[in-house]
């Protein structure tokens, strides 16, 4: 920890003007970048498939992302035509995915089967559907803690997207891998893509979540960008405490992320990829980083990484949270805080993008 120290203080100081702060002079890639939905922004709806779609066609958004399988009333093949059918109509996309395929992890659940079957499940409703991918992660930052680390669990995702991948391919989908909760960084990522075969997986990418994992948002894009074949973003606050740092994700445009200039990188770095918005709002998450436990889920995280980061974080400004009232008219007040946190992002985004 003191020799970790000693290199932050010079470190952060000379990150100012360092690469990952020049996406915002890059040149835009130009032509219009496609925006949606990630259902989970309005999730205490409780709605299914078809009212997410009509929310989102609605909103005049180019995708819609259903990232959960349990959204879908049936996978019967008349029911998923008819979404598709209703999202045509509605002029918008459909993008795909589910939860964790990984069994070691602590998200897993075998609703639909082993990972194999769950993945190809997915791989199915994709298809069906006309996603380009079949979305799926490993699981949050507790796996980093558990017997054999992060390293463990990636091998596990490694083995089910191989199992996957004469399906996937004969499909002619894409198995898009979420950086989430958490639970890998930008480098195990591109690890975990690379062993796969990055011509059959790439990367869903999540800049809050990048935040979880200690990682500067716009350095997070720099690494996973190319990768990228989905997304699901959201702004994120960060402002120093005496232990460490606390992480509160807002609207897009109300945290410390530059997002037009996140934008524009997005778009020369995945062309052709939507922007996809999954606000997850409310409430802080402590980052403990001075305690030295804290650093037995980041064994080896690289020094600049962590400036970066400090640096990102140096920036922000503690902000409230949300708590819906209780009573009668809680769940309604979730919805009406989810529904203003979206479609306030989505208009910054319109107006700035």
């Amino acid at each position: 920890m003191m020799n970790r120290r000693s290199v932050l203080g010079a470190a952060v100081a000379g990150l100012a003007g360092s690469a990952f702060n020049r996406a915002g002079a890059q040149a835009a890639s130009g032509g219009k970048l496609a925006l949606g939905l990630d259902h989970f922004a309005v999730r205490a709806t409780g709605w299914k498939a078809g009212q997410f779609i009509e929310y989102g066609a609605g909103l005049k958004l180019d995708t819609v992302f259903l990232s959960e399988l349990g959204v879908f009333e049936s996978f019967e093949a008349g029911y998923l035509k008819g979404l598709k059918e209703q999202a045509d109509r509605g002029g918008v996309k459909l993008y795909v995915g589910t939860g964790s395929v990984c069994a070691s992890s602590n998200t897993w659940k075998d609703t639909f089967g082993t990972p194999v079957e769950h993945l190809k499940k997915t791989i199915e409703v994709a298809k069906a559907l006309g996603s380009p991918v079949a979305r799926c992660f490993l699981g949050n930052q507790k796996d980093r803690s558990s017997d054999g680390g992060i390293e463990k669990h990636i091998e596990a995702v490694i083995a089910t997207c191989q199992a996957c991948q004469s399906f996937a391919e004969g499909e002619g989908i894409k198995i898009a891998i979420e950086n989430h909760a958490g639970d890998m960084q930008s480098r195990e990522l591109v690890g975990l893509i690379e062993a796969a075969g990055k011509g059959y997986v790439g990367a869903n990418i999540d800049p809050g979540n990048a935040v979880w994992a200690m990682e500067e948002p716009m350095r997070h894009l720099e690494a996973v960008g190319p990768y990228t074949i989905c997304s699901s973003v959201r702004d994120s606050m960060v402002w120093e405490t005496e232990e460490g740092v606390m992480v509160q994700w807002t609207a897009v445009g109300e945290g410390l992320v530059d997002f037009a200039a996140y934008a524009k990188r997005f778009a020369e770095l995945a062309p052709g990829v939507p922007l996809q918005v999954e606000t997850i709002s409310g409430f802080a998450k402590p980052m403990n980083w001075r305690e030295e436990a804290f650093w037995k889920i980041f064994p080896k995280m690289p020094a600049a990484d962590l400036a970066a980061f400090l640096n990102f974080a140096k920036k922000g400004k503690a902000i409230p949270g949300f708590k819906a009232p209780e009573g009668a008219g809680k769940k309604e007040a979730e919805i009406a805080y989810q529904k203003g946190e979206l479609e306030r992002s989505m208009a910054w985004l319109k107006a700035n993008v």
